[in-house]
């Protein structure tokens, strides 16, 4: 049988459609929350894509050797659990692969809108609803979930002369499939998690390797292999052994967040590690030196990979330790005066994860811009809510990312607590929901206290993590279970409900604040 298109309630001519939901981003955010509204029985919802698929950043990033540094078993939803997986560290493309299977399996295809870029997402007080304007036409809503995720929006760095650079150029998710990088002289500009995937996967083709690297990464062994005929089979027999190794894996990582938030001195073994890790694959003292941190391992994030430093101890390849600082014709000259020839460029130079572009186009009560809300660094209450913009709930919101585990555990979360404001406004006969100032500003003090222990903090090091000004915006200091329990139910005393006045009133205001 078909599964139903969502109707919307606004069908006259002068009206655009009206729903219940709005979700933003058809990744593991948004595909989880199609999954969750409809499990709470509600089906007046669309998902808006701006590509023409699902798979957010699975879909985005195809570059070559792009795979994943969590587990697969514990990388993948508790409500559809794959039995099937092929490694223990699965590609994009088996990843990607579930989450097209995942929207098929609980029907979510009548409520994707693909190639529908949003534009501007506007708060409507009289109305007390959600404007959301795209490329595609217009839509109304009770309440939006913004599921576009940190990964979304690439960071390219502005260097003087790149425009007029003659070869090619692109960054790691928008690689150019159609470009053949065999016998090139090829740049990677950048060292994060895309980086040191990229660069073992492409180096025993290209001609020549440079890799400009402002601050070397602490890379551990990564124990990938091939997941066995038997381990599938029994996984698909009895269906509970999937569960039982998701579970340990989970259980691993719940017991690491100890050294990350509270006991950074405790990572010094897991240093060990990775030094010995590096000393075993790097025989050069010179460019062992050059790839040894000088900050505490865990600061920035711990990389995983048993390719990477063979492939820059490979003749063809060079590593500049430092930054790209201009480009003069096709000489790139690097922040220490390194000048180097190449054809192509290739930036691996990560995401605007603390400066989110889509709170560029978000507009709350009194048209505020959240953007200009945010100018002193992200902060929502529980990571999901906003103070000024009712009804807006954020998947992966700010302070929700994990240094050492798997985001789909934070991300489910956040959509129990997504589904219980939900049924709460219901229950309670409001309309919407806004945190309250007071809330929300004890929440991230209480919040910023924590982060000052970690080794994030204090690890010395700069990175993706913080603001300019050194503020963590982005990860949650404490473990999966503390954030689950954080997020289990609404408070309503943290929140401000508004109750939509009834058609004609005119004396009173368009909504009414009711403190909770």
């Amino acid at each position: 049988m078909a599964e139903p298109t969502p109707t919307p309630r606004s069908t006259t001519q002068t009206e655009v459609p009206h729903l219940r939901v709005a979700v933003i981003g058809s990744g593991f955010g948004g595909i989880g929350a199609g999954v969750r509204l409809r499990r709470a029985g509600i089906t007046d919802f669309v998902i808006l894509e701006r590509a023409d698929s699902v798979g957010g950043t699975w879909r985005d990033n195809s570059y070559p050797g792009c795979a994943c540094d969590v587990p697969s078993h514990l990388y993948s939803f508790s409500f559809a659990l794959n039995p099937d997986w092929p490694r223990s560290f699965s590609g994009h493309s088996e990843i990607r692969a579930y989450l097209e299977r995942v929207t098929d399996t609980y029907g979510l295809r009548p409520h994707l809108r693909l190639n529908h870029q949003v534009t501007e997402t506007r708060w409507e007080e009289e109305r007390t609803r959600w404007r959301i304007t795209t490329n595609r036409g217009e839509f109304t809503a009770d309440a939006v979930v913004s599921a576009t995720g940190p990964l979304s929006d690439p960071a390219v760095p502005d260097v003087p002369g790149l425009a007029d650079f003659p070869g090619k150029v692109f960054h790691s998710s928008r690689w150019d499939h159609d470009y053949d990088l065999a016998g090139k002289r090829v740049a990677v500009v950048g060292t994060g998690a895309s980086a040191i995937q990229i660069i073992p996967a492409i180096q025993p083709k290209v001609g020549r390797l440079t890799v400009f690297q402002r601050t070397p990464a602490w890379v551990l062994p990564k124990a990938d292999r091939q997941i066995s005929g038997l381990e599938k089979a029994v996984h698909r027999a009895v269906p509970a052994t999937t569960a039982l190794r998701r579970a340990v894996l989970f259980a691993v990582r719940e017991l690491q967040v100890d050294a990350f938030v509270r006991r950074p001195g405790a990572l010094r073994l897991v240093q060990k590690v990775a030094e010995k890790h590096l000393a075993r694959q790097i025989a050069d003292p010179a460019l062992r030196a050059k790839l040894t941190p000088d900050y505490r391992i865990g600061c920035k994030r711990i990389l995983l990979s048993q390719t990477y430093y063979p492939a820059l101890a490979a003749p063809n390849a060079e590593v500049v330790t430092s930054g790209l600082r201009e480009v003069r014709g096709n000489v790139l000259v690097a922040a220490d005066g390194t000048e180097t020839e190449a054809d192509v460029i290739i930036f691996g130079t990560g995401f605007h994860t603390t400066d989110l572009p889509t709170a560029e186009h978000v507009y709350g009560v009194g048209g505020h811009r959240l953007s200009d809300v945010w100018k002193g660094g992200m902060e929502a209450l529980r990571g999901s809510t906003v103070h000024g913009f009712p009804n807006l709930f954020f998947v992966i919101g700010p302070n929700t990312g994990l240094g050492n585990s798997s985001m789909i555990l934070m991300i489910e979360s956040q959509l129990n607590y997504l589904v219980d404001a939900l049924g709460t406004l219901q229950s309670v006969g409001a309309t919407a929901m806004q945190p309250t100032q007071r809330a929300q500003r004890h929440w991230n003090q209480r919040l910023q206290h924590k982060m000052e222990r970690t080794v994030w903090t204090t690890g010395g090091c700069r990175s993706w993590y913080l603001t300019e000004d050194g503020k963590n915006t982005t990860l949650w200091p404490g473990s999966t279970s503390a954030f689950r329990r954080a997020t289990r139910r609404v408070d309503l005393a943290e929140y401000d409900l508004i109750k939509r006045q009834p058609a004609g009133a005119t004396a009173a205001p368009a909504a009414e604040e009711v403190s909770a």
